[in-house]
């Protein structure tokens, strides 16, 4: 098991409070003292146990296509993290692909830009649902014309009902055991009986991992992911920065590729930028010699506006993660079939 870290330590006795509330919230729901809400379109959701880092966003934008291919009409359900919720006109809302993080929040904005489908955000994903089904065409149903919610970061957002539960799950989730606050996870790893699909990096570590969940008593599949990083050229080292949960992924990513990190900066899990964070940017950059920026998807879009204002001798470029489902073909056709079987 992983040890938490010495800050973290701090922390552990917290976490039989945290325990607790978890407890007890199972018991709200299972009790119906906490109601769980039903959309009339059947709900995919994809979610993990930890804090972040796990590719929930880039595997929503290659289900979400690869559902598309197969006629049906899908939809994607977010919260929106970031978003503020205090004012009015923040409530249930349909994401403009051309709107800003700060409206929407950075993963769903993405999402929108990246796969062209609705998506929509809501503090209660449930409220965003309903919007969704309000936006969509007469006779739309999911027998007569196929269409398909999919949750976004949902596995803990129990008050929406799903069909099919999603969870991704690596050896770090599975071996450290460790809960908030002195660990990463959100729940304990045995709320991995709720999945009806484990979906595990495909690494030389799988084999072990799923077999694993297989002496554990998991019956469902087990989806293996390959995650792909499209890294920009360029003549020269760079600085990299990045303000992801999991940071050292992204650094790893990019020398993988063969690039040369003269700089990296890691800024906090959906940091919103400023223009002190880019004179910092751009002197790091010349103290170290770098030739441009490299940074992530979902920065560039926290970014917005001061993504411009990079100077000329220092472009800023996006590196680009990708999931491919292995077998994509056998385990959609497998999500479909369980769609149809349980509507």
């Amino acid at each position: 098991m992983k040890q938490p870290s010495s800050s973290r330590k701090l922390l552990l006795p917290l976490v039989p409070a945290y325990r607790l509330a978890l407890t007890l919230r199972e018991l709200r729901l299972r009790t119906g003292m906490e109601p769980v809400n039903r959309l009339r379109f059947p709900v995919v959701s994809i979610g993990n146990l930890s804090t972040g880092g796990a590719g929930k966003t880039p595997l929503t934008i290659a289900l979400a296509r690869a559902l598309e291919r197969r006629g049906l009409r899908v939809d994607v359900l977010s919260r929106g993290y970031g978003r503020s919720y205090s004012n009015p006109a923040q409530r249930p809302a349909r994401v403009d692909p051309d709107g800003t993080a700060d409206s929407f929040g950075d993963e769903p904005l993405l999402i929108a830009r990246e796969t062209g489908v609705p998506v929509y955000v809501a503090g209660q994903r449930f409220g965003a649902g309903l919007l969704a089904e309000a936006d969509a065409p007469a006779g739309v149903s999911y027998i007569n014309l196929p269409a398909v919610h999919i949750l976004d970061d949902g596995f803990q957002h129990r008050q929406l009902y799903r069909d099919v539960d999603i969870l991704l799950l690596d050896h770090r989730d599975w071996l450290q055991g460790g809960l908030l606050p002195a660990g990463n996870l959100r729940e304990p790893v045995e709320a991995a009986r709720r999945a009806t699909v484990i979906a595990i990096p495909a690494s030389d570590s799988a084999p072990e991992l799923e077999a694993a969940l297989r002496e554990w008593g998991f019956e469902g599949p087990v989806w293996r992911l390959h995650r792909k990083m499209d890294v920009p050229a360029v003549d020269g080292s760079v600085a990299a920065f990045c303000g992801i949960a999991r940071p050292d992924q992204f650094f790893a990513g990019l020398e993988a590729a063969g690039q040369r990190i003269a700089a990296r900066i890691a800024f906090p899990d959906h940091h919103r930028f400023t223009p002190a964070d880019l004179k910092r940017l751009v002197t790091a950059a010349e103290q170290t010699g770098a030739k441009a920026f490299v940074t992530t998807e979902k920065d560039l879009v926290r970014l917005g506006k001061l993504s411009s204002a990079f100077p000329q001798s220092l472009p800023l470029k996006t590196a680009r993660l990708r999931i491919e489902i292995e077998h994509e073909e056998e385990a959609i056709k497998w999500l479909v079939d369980r769609l149809e079987a349980v509507r």
